[in-house]
């Protein structure tokens, strides 16, 4: 597979996944530039022991976690908020975007070890055994965190709210 073949197809989730470390549309597309550069000068490195969309979540995951230690070292601020989606005129759609936009932003508010598997298990929609290798730790580890996590997010969120929010993508 050509580089911008790769980048076509993993570009968007990649970007989406470094928007959930960094909190900040650039600085993801940002990350992920570093991300692709990486990747085409050291394509070389990849042994195929996992899917070439795990091992660019893998890198996505260290050059994001990379800028938010630049961004904490030098204490760069972002104020910005995520760009508005476009308004949609039904009534319900209005609805199930704010509440999205409550998820993502509870998601924001714990812990990055919680919120990582939290976005890998339901979002990139990830098995645990992949979730494991990909942060390189434990199965049983990777559990607990997705119940910690959903914990934690459950008492972010509302209760009416919960049910109906996990069973919606995020």
């Amino acid at each position: 597979m050509q580089l911008r073949e790769i980048m076509t197809t993993y570009g968007e989730a990649c970007i989406r996944f470094a928007y959930l470390y960094t909190k900040d549309w650039n600085a993801a597309e940002e990350v992920v530039q570093d991300v692709f550069l990486a990747y085409a000068n050291q394509h070389e490195a990849f042994r195929g022991d996992s899917s070439l969309k795990t091992y660019l979540l893998k890198i996505t995951a260290n050059k994001s976690k990379d800028y938010l230690r630049k961004k904490k070292r030098w204490g760069w601020l972002s104020f910005e908020e995520p760009p508005e989606k476009v308004t949609i005129s039904s009534e319900r759609l209005l609805e199930r975007e704010e509440e999205q936009q409550e998820l993502l932003q509870a998601l924001h508010r714990i812990p990055l070890k919680y919120r990582e598997v939290l976005i890998l298990y339901y979002y990139e929609e990830m098995n645990t055994t992949d979730i494991a290798a990909l942060l390189q730790c434990s199965k049983n580890t990777i559990k607990t965190r997705l119940i910690r996590g959903r914990n934690q997010l459950k008492a972010q969120l509302k209760d009416n709210d919960w049910e109906v929010l996990m069973n919606e993508e995020f």
